[in-house]
């Protein structure tokens, strides 16, 4: 999928660690930036935002490292989705929420190749987004980055919730 949206000219964002942009300041807002132009081209064509919320493969190490609240998901990143719905948000129709179950264990690329993977379990959900969270400065206004982030939060309990249903019926 990666390769497509590469040639489909789909922004990508590269998340770097707060030691990472003290040393390279000129980094900062360039994804921001980047997200910010990609919206703009796409606000006058029929398109889709794909929005990774953990923004990384989950591992159990990458989980005990952030020391999640959340016991099967990494914890949420809002901004890329508050940006592209402050660009583009009267253009959404509806969010879909996507949550993919392994129940045997999160198998390899190799595996998935050779199809050696059994069971996968999908949930799609259509969520209405508040119309308050449409549009704001994610960067520039604290109380709306606080109202994002506890929405966010919100849907990553509900999903958490869930993925703990599906595994333990498995």
């Amino acid at each position: 999928m990666g390769l497509a949206w590469w040639a489909l000219d789909y922004p990508f964002l590269y998340r770097h660690s707060a030691d990472y942009l003290e040393k390279h300041p000129e980094q900062r807002g360039r994804d921001y930036e980047a997200t910010r132009q990609a919206c703009e081209k796409f606000a006058t064509v029929s398109t889709s935002v794909m929005n990774f919320l953990e923004g990384t493969r989950f591992t159990r190490a990458k989980h005990d490292r952030q020391k999640s609240e959340y016991k099967y998901l990494l914890r949420p990143k809002a901004g890329g989705l508050a940006l592209a719905m402050n660009v583009l948000g009267d253009k959404f129709h509806s969010l879909l929420d996507m949550t993919i179950v392994y129940p045997d264990g999160i198998p390899t690329f190799w595996e998935f190749l050779c199809g050696r993977v059994k069971r996968i379990i999908v949930r799609v959900r259509t969520i209405e987004i508040p119309k308050p969270l449409m549009h704001g400065d994610y960067e520039g206004d604290p109380a709306f980055r606080d109202a994002m982030h506890k929405w966010v939060e919100q849907l990553w309990l509900e999903k958490d919730r869930q993925i703990e249903a599906l595994m333990v019926k498995t």
